[in-house]
């Protein structure tokens, strides 16, 4: 029964493997093109991070849902806040680099973050959801 709570944390995990499959797919089907190569950070760190944090923050729901349920959505802005603040950080590198392809990178980067940020809303949504 304790197992059970901590469900969202593996569809969090399968919905992110999903995803990289498909994204990773992308890149193998345009290997030769230029504007998929030499970016600053490998696909597989993107997604490490994200699902890290993704992981986190469920985690972090999961436990704010058992104290007060009335502080997930606070709990759940805080800390997506604080997940921009660092992705700003990584992502001010790829904005200062002298990348011929930069759009390219800044495009996968957010599309990255934004499928980890719905992942992470709809897992919300359902946390507060459950009885």
């Amino acid at each position: 029964m304790k197992l059970k709570k901590f469900q969202s944390l593996l569809g969090v995990f399968i919905a992110s493997f999903l995803i990289f499959g498909f994204h990773k797919g992308v890149f193998y089907f345009n290997e030769n093109n230029p504007n998929y190569q030499n970016f600053r950070f490998a696909l597989e760190t993107i997604y490490s991070f994200f699902l890290t944090c993704s992981l986190i923050i469920i985690f972090i729901l999961i436990l704010v849902k058992e104290k007060s349920i009335d502080n997930v959505g606070n709990a759940f802005l805080l800390i997506t806040c604080l997940k921009i603040g660092i992705s700003f950080v990584l992502l001010n590198p790829i904005l200062n680099s002298g990348n011929p392809n930069i759009g390219f990178e800044k495009m996968n980067f957010f599309i990255t973050f934004a499928l980890f940020l719905i992942i992470e809303t709809v897992v919300t949504i359902r946390i507060l959801n459950k009885n």
